[in-house]
């Protein structure tokens, strides 16, 4: 039975990380190339925008324009010497590889749910899938991605140790208060929920300190919107897979 579990969550983690992992070569990793180019300095948002200067201070103005200029020159230079083609084969197989491996992660983690949901009587069809795949999104992604949304290079962000330790209570605190609603048997156990899904975001989430970074806000924006789809698409994949293999198995 375990083997069979097993393979059930090799084989969804594997289809639905491979459509993820596409998803996001071809879709995000572009955007994430131009942040980078901003990050660089080698695009300048706002560099558009005229500024007034004092009169005494022209040649001064001009001469560091002109090194900017410079540099961003330089820079599309190097990038275009170290990019042949657009296309990073080595980083585009590492994002396959860590996406695969993440969802894989996620699938053992979904067939271990679904085992559990079983035990109590509960039938898991691929297209019960879907809504457990929707749930895994909204733990994962939706929630933590209320209070820390996903970042491109050059953004300004709280302490790394923060992060993690507020997006792991997040996740955790969603898991319980889905759980809580979606096996609970009376108001209490709603209730509780409700209150499970709302604690993290009433604590509140680690900020920056500030506002800032180098990163247009409208590219951020775009970047967090395509990056909370590909994930919905990937869980929902997900879930439907894994709904379908334990479907199949149970047979």
């Amino acid at each position: 039975m375990l083997k069979k579990l097993l393979t059930s969550a090799l084989l969804a983690g594997f289809g639905a990380g491979a459509l993820v992992a596409l998803l996001q070569i071809f879709i995000a990793v572009p955007v994430i190339l131009e942040a980078e180019l901003y990050e660089s300095g080698i695009e300048v948002h706002y560099a558009g925008v005229v500024q007034a200067v004092e009169p005494d201070h022209n040649d001064e103005h001009d001469a560091e324009a002109r090194a900017n200029e410079a540099a961003r020159n330089a820079g599309e230079a190097v990038q275009a010497e170290t990019a042949p083609g657009g296309f990073d084969w080595s980083r585009n197989i590492q994002t396959f590889l860590s996406t695969e491996l993440s969802y894989i992660g996620y699938g053992l983690l979904l067939i271990a749910g679904m085992a559990f949901a079983a035990r109590s009587g509960t039938v898991i069809t691929a297209r019960s899938g879907i809504i457990w795949g929707v749930a895994g999104f909204v733990a994962f992604n939706l929630s933590p991605g209320m209070g820390l949304p996903p970042e491109l290079p050059g953004a300004m962000a709280a302490p790394l140790e923060l992060r993690q330790i507020w997006w792991i209570g997040t996740v955790l605190a969603t898991i319980a208060g889905l759980v809580a609603i979606g096996f609970g048997k009376n108001w209490s156990h709603w209730g509780l929920g409700i209150v499970l899904l709302a604690l993290p975001h009433i604590i509140g989430f680690p900020k920056a300190g500030g506002y800032g970074g180098v990163v247009p806000p409208e590219l951020a924006g775009e970047f967090v919107g395509m990056t909370l789809a590909i994930s919905a698409i990937g869980w929902a994949t997900l879930g439907l897979l894994a709904g379908h293999f334990w479907a199949k198995e149970a047979q």
